[in-house]
């Protein structure tokens, strides 16, 4: 149903950003929007010579970007923003200034643009500190970072917009996604590809608190197919909602690490070898997380494909192969 429409992917240089791009190039023309403060010009790489893929470097900051970026798009795919909960921490105002200054002119420049269908990146930063499990849409807790606030401010305004202006809008709140592509360098990188590049580089991966804290990591695999089904939906049931976008099971972060060092130690044995080191916990990080999919499952027909132990597998063979390349 989505063959043949322009899609606009704003952050398209970042880790989800450019394997939705890379999956919706395979029958449909793709913009990609991106300023590069995060994301890597080297995971769009393959595309350059594309006929149907355009870059437009910009920042979502300048409405004129995103007014730029809209025109005659037919789906937005929204995925820019400043990620990182310790980040946020660090700098609030930089955050506020990308993930809601930015998001509001990007829905601003897709109303003005007529698109026929939003997008959004949502979080489960958003549950902040409910302690309901498992985590369901409509029963929310008290932000826990500036990231948290501004992630939900985003569904707000999603929400209003929605309503004022008659766009369909779909948000969706991503738990812990991992895969290939996503940076295991920097400060404020993801704990999956950092603890797989620690190992493979024989350092020991450090763990924030006791490692008892529990996740619903989920493979990037899975939101590709949310964003498919999310931006193809015929279902008027579906707009101004979000969804949880997650496989629905708990890991406990030790025993991912452990499954992690496991897995690279029969490629090397000697990272079977290395210690596991502890940390103070971060401010800011909520303790524990587990998605209900169920609203996912019956409005969007969203039915996961990769297990963790499935996704740690071909992330796995992915990071081996690039990082041991370098």
């Amino acid at each position: 149903m989505l063959e043949g429409k322009k899609i606009l992917i704003t952050g398209g240089a970042g880790f989800i950003g450019s394997n939705l791009a890379e999956y919706f190039l395979r029958n449909n023309q793709v913009t990609v929007l991106d300023n590069f403060s995060t994301g890597h010009m080297h995971n769009l790489a393959e595309h350059m010579d594309n006929f149907d893929f355009q870059l437009i470097e910009g920042d979502i900051r300048n409405l004129e970007d995103c007014k730029k970026a809209c025109e005659g798009m037919d789906i937005i795919l929204h995925q820019a923003a400043l990620g990182s909960v310790p980040r946020s921490i660090n700098d609030p105002i930089t955050t506020n200034q990308v993930n809601i200054d930015g998001f509001l002119n990007m829905l601003v420049a897709a109303n003005e643009s007529s698109v026929l269908r939003f997008v959004y990146a949502a979080s489960s930063s958003t549950y902040g500190d409910s302690k309901i499990l498992p985590k369901t849409e409509d029963n929310i807790g008290a932000p826990l970072s500036p990231y948290a606030v501004t992630k939900y401010v985003n569904e707000l305004y999603a929400s209003v917009f929605s309503n004022l202006y008659d766009l369909e809008i779909i948000g969706l709140r991503y738990f812990n996604v991992f895969g290939r592509r996503q940076d295991p360098n920097g400060a404020y990188a993801a704990a999956i590809p950092k603890f797989i590049s620690s190992f493979l580089d024989l350092k020991s991966p450090i763990v924030h608190g006791d490692g008892s804290q529990t996740r619903d990591f989920t493979y990037i695999q899975n939101v590709i197919q949310a964003n498919e089904l999310a931006a193809e939906t015929t279902n008027p049931e579906a707009f101004n909602q979000v969804y949880n976008v997650a496989f629905g099971e708990r890991t406990v972060l030790l025993d991912l690490i452990k499954k992690i060092q496991s897995l690279l130690s029969q490629i090397n044995p000697a990272i079977g070898k290395v210690d596991i080191r502890f940390g103070p916990e971060r401010i800011g990080d909520v303790k524990h997380s587990l998605a209900s999919i169920d609203k996912a499952k019956r409005i969007l027909g969203y039915n996961p494909s990769h297990s963790v132990a499935k996704g740690l597998d071909e992330a796995i063979e992915w990071y081996y192969k690039e990082l041991t390349a370098k």
